[in-house]
């Protein structure tokens, strides 16, 4: 990937224009606005990249973008490099991935610039209404070729390096990460216009864009008090804000919802057994098979130990039934890739569980008395031979047997 983008590369510099005087005074500016911007949040970004888990949404772009809309590609690359070689001083992590990541920004920046390029930009000084809609549509336009192209390099590489099933949070990030970096570029695109129009005022964004820093990282933090470490699902405490949201909805509505308290069977044998770094790949397994077989609008969490809740919204007894089944057997049938006692290799499959169901309000009007329903049910299809979905109210279903 690396040798596809360094030729990607050769070309931009190759129809790029020469730097004039101006580009290399705007060159001069970007690079003093972001090297404030990384040397005042340095140490926010250490703490940021040491809780990340999977992709860190960077927030250079506020530097980098304005750049492809405003300089020649020799300059963006080595505003790129400049960055980039100060975020490694800050990250303290393999230099090779470093060397990666500078490539793919350089290959979005330039290529991104020679669509805007193509697309006709007019002077920005001297716009009408009119010109400054069309000047804007190109904007978003090259913010989105900027994006997508750091989407398909990275994440490719992401997902060609993976040795288990990579899902769409392991390439691209979260959301929330994602709407960062949509805020971010759209910053840098501020910090264009500035460039070009008033240069000195550029130094407001570096402001900014320290500020910025430390609000990212008090989102990130908000996000790991209500977020469990190893599954990624919410933990106890983030559950339980959303789950008692999503009930007082349901309870102004005259609606109903349904929780489901998923218990594994027999985890401690797997711990035993493999070790307990395998069970930490069952617990990861089993969220993310969560995530596949519930709604949006559904509230998946990590109850404790090896149990997991689901609260179902504006669902019935049928349908909260078929839900859980459809846990039941979507667990059973995983084939987890993991590692024994040794490190040797092994797969964990033919797991069971344990379910059981509370529905609002039938089997209680709070979230305290659905759970106890919920926890009561679980016990009574442990005792009735687990591998089963338990109600509340002491019905079962067993799955049906095996063709």
């Amino acid at each position: 990937m690396e040798t596809i983008a360094a030729t990607g590369l050769v070309y931009a510099f190759s129809v790029s224009d020469s730097p004039n005087g101006l580009d290399w005074i705007r060159f001069a500016i970007l690079v003093a606005g972001a090297t404030i911007h990384i040397q005042l949040t340095q140490r926010q970004e250490e703490r940021r990249r040491s809780r990340t888990k999977t992709v860190l949404i960077d927030l250079t772009a506020v530097w980098i973008f304005p750049a492809v809309l405003v300089i020649p590609v020799p300059l963006i690359v080595a505003l790129v490099v400049i960055i980039r070689g100060q975020r490694w001083f800050t990250a303290r992590r393999p230099a090779h991935n470093f060397v990666f990541s500078t490539i793919s920004h350089s290959l979005a920046a330039a290529m991104a610039h020679l669509a805007f390029a193509d697309l006709g930009p007019q002077d920005w000084t001297s716009l009408t209404i009119g010109g400054s809609l069309r000047e804007f549509g190109l904007v978003v336009l090259t913010a989105a070729i900027y994006e997508a192209i750091q989407i398909i390099y990275v994440g490719g590489a992401i997902a060609a390096a993976s040795t288990t099933r990579p899902n769409v949070t392991t390439i691209l990030g979260s959301k929330a990460d994602n709407v960062l970096e949509a805020v971010t570029t759209g910053l840098g695109a501020m910090t264009a216009i500035l460039l070009v129009t008033m240069p000195p005022t550029v130094a407001i964004m570096a402001v900014v864009t320290v500020v910025f820093n430390r609000l990212a990282e008090l989102d990130q933090l908000q996000s790991d008090v209500r977020t469990d470490p190893k599954t990624g699902l919410l933990n106890m405490r983030g559950w339980s804000e959303s789950a008692e949201r999503a009930l007082s909805r349901t309870s102004r509505a005259d609606d109903s919802l349904a929780l489901l308290m998923i218990d594994l069977d027999h985890f401690k044998w797997i711990n035993d057994t493999f070790g307990h770094p395998a069970g930490d790949d069952v617990l990861r397994a089993v969220a993310e098979a969560l995530g596949q077989v519930t709604r949006p609008s559904d509230v998946v969490g990590r109850f404790g130990g090896e149990e997991f809740l689901v609260l179902l919204p504006d669902i019935d007894h049928t349908a909260a039934k078929l839900a859980a089944e459809r846990v039941l057997h979507t667990i059973a049938a995983l084939s987890i890739d993991s590692t024994d006692k040794r490190g040797d290799p092994t797969t964990i499959s033919g797991r069971t569980t344990s379910i059981g169901v509370a529905l609002h309000p039938r089997h209680g009007d709070t979230l305290e008395a659905l759970l106890q329903a919920a926890d009561s049910a679980v016990y009574d299809a442990k005792e009735g031979g687990r591998n089963q979905v338990r109600f509340a109210d002491g019905s079962t279903r067993r799955p049906p047997p095996e063709d």
